[in-house]
């Protein structure tokens, strides 16, 4: 008698605490049905933190809860509300449009995580739009994330991509996907600026509620309120650092687009820099460069001030008198993102300790790479080979070598002041500068095959992605620069 596999059906242990606790920031509602789900991505090792049973979630009942089609026990989809500044301008009501937040998870570590849904249909936050997501801006979410997740970064991140198996009409007909997404919590700055705007204790609720649940610490403090601001300023300002540490461009810094738990999240017209330049804009829908690489910590700080106000009739009684302590919370950002970000070039350049010329140092790098156009990742990664002797590499990044030559003896000369292990330190280094991105051009191959059904390239990437600081054999196209032809008419969409 032959074997006969069993296949169980996934089970969930969802809580609700968002549904329980925040009515008046969500509308219950249901995904629409996908006709024909397929499974193109499933991230096993995610689904293993979250307890989920990996073959149980591939399989026929697994793909119908991860697309949508049916609700499992225990959960209560929702449609989050919040509001937002895009680009600039406020809009009072934005809400997950597309997207349902299915329940929460807690995790093998004990950590609470939300399950939600994009690409599931029109929700009453829709706005006009269908609802739906297409197969590329979701597997592009999927690599990013891990990508992000794989340098270090926080992030939210892709449990599985499932293919619809309708057609959804955007530039052209394309094949529609959902993103089964798990993020920390799906609270955003947007989130605050929604109840602030309706109800103070609708606002306050979602004040004790976020601080319960992402800094605990804060329900003790003097003031709690003030204590969460200044929890949410550093989170970003260590976020937006290691952004800027790795070359990342958001794309839309909106402030629906900026967690309270420190998560990178919306992968929409995101992409990583290939040669250096603080002005860099790969967004095609921002005209004046807003979201510009450079200006990212400002941006961040510019949201935050958003938060601030928010929260300033719970920080005191008149918020005249809040307006003071919240204000210096606020003006600490820079003075935060700048001692995260100089820790971590510190490291990327090997120094092991802070002294008074290093500023000059890496700024002046920074000025070289931008003169000549060099490419960012390669340029540190190029650097502890430097330090074992082998300049070669470095030089041929640069097309006038002669200003790099210099510099590199004054960073040769303060690496190697006194008794150091120089192979110690270039094997740090390798651990902080990755050799592998998801660099645009590929992404753009492995979105375009998966479209057009062919997971491999999408698949190989992924792979590469999954250990982006130990360099290996026969993957040498996966650590080089797009062309310049293709560098130089780039442009990403939202996807939406």
């Amino acid at each position: 008698m032959g074997h006969v596999s069993v296949v169980t059906r996934p089970h969930f242990d969802f809580d609700n605490t968002y549904v329980r606790e925040m009515e008046g920031l969500f509308e219950h509602w249901q995904a629409a049905q996908a006709p024909a789900p397929r499974l193109l991505a499933l991230n096993a090792h995610l689904a293993g933190e979250l307890g989920l049973d990996v073959e149980a979630l591939r399989s026929e009942d697994g793909v119908a809860v991860l697309v949508g089609n049916v609700v499992p026990e225990g959960a209560s989809p929702v449609a989050q509300a919040y509001a937002g500044h895009q680009f600039g301008g406020f809009s009072p009501r934005l809400g997950d449009g597309r997207a349902l937040l299915l329940g929460e998870l807690v995790d093998v570590h004990g950590n609470r995580r939300d399950l939600h849904l994009k690409g599931s249909g029109r929700t009453p936050f829709a706005r006009g739009g269908d609802g739906k997501a297409a197969v590329g801006p979701m597997l592009r979410e999927h690599i990013l994330g891990e990508a992000m997740h794989a340098l270090g970064i926080p992030t939210t991140r892709a449990l599985a991509v499932v293919a619809t198996g309708e057609l959804i009409h955007r530039e052209g007909i394309l094949p529609g996907a959902v993103l089964a997404r798990v993020a920390a919590s799906h609270l955003r700055v947007g989130t605050f600026q929604y109840a602030a705007d309706r109800d103070p204790q609708l606002l306050r609720r979602l004040a004790d509620y976020a601080i319960a649940r992402h800094v605990p610490s804060a329900a003790g403090a003097d003031n709690p309120y003030l204590a969460f601001f200044e929890h949410v300023v550093e989170a970003q300002a260590s976020l937006i650092a290691q952004w800027m540490l790795v070359g990342f461009i958001h794309g839309v810094m909106n402030t629906d687009n900026m967690t309270i738990s420190g998560e990178t999240i919306d992968y929409g017209p995101c992409s990583f820099m290939d040669a250096y330049d603080p002005a860099t804009v790969f967004s095609s829908i921002d005209h004046a460069g807003r979201y510009a690489f450079g200006n990212q910590p400002h941006i961040a700080q510019w949201n935050l001030a958003r938060l601030g106000e928010t929260l300033l009739f719970l920080i005191a009684d008149e918020p005249e008198a809040a307006i003071g302590p919240a204000t210096d919370v606020l003006h600490s950002f820079p003075e935060r993102f700048l001692a995260h970000w100089q820790a971590g070039m510190r490291a990327k350049l090997g120094l092991a300790d802070a002294q008074d010329d290093d500023v000059a140092l890496i700024d002046d790098l920074l000025a070289l790479m931008h003169a000549q156009r060099v490419d960012h990742t390669s340029a540190f990664r190029s650097l502890s080979s430097a330090l074992r002797g082998e300049a070669g590499p470095a030089r041929a990044l640069f097309t006038d070598p002669a200003p790099f030559d210099m510099w590199l003896q004054r960073w040769l000369d303060r690496v190697t002041d006194g008794a150091v292990d120089v192979e110690a330190v270039a094997a740090e280094m390798d651990l902080v500068n990755p050799i592998y991105i998801p660099r645009n051009h590929l992404v753009e191959e492995a979105l375009a095959a998966a479209t057009d059904g062919d997971l491999g390239p999408f698949d190989a990437l992924m792979g590469v992605l999954s250990e982006p600081f130990h360099e290996r054999a026969g993957v040498e196209r996966y650590a080089a620069p797009a062309t310049a032809a293709f560098a130089g008419g780039y442009q990403t969409f939202c996807g939406t």
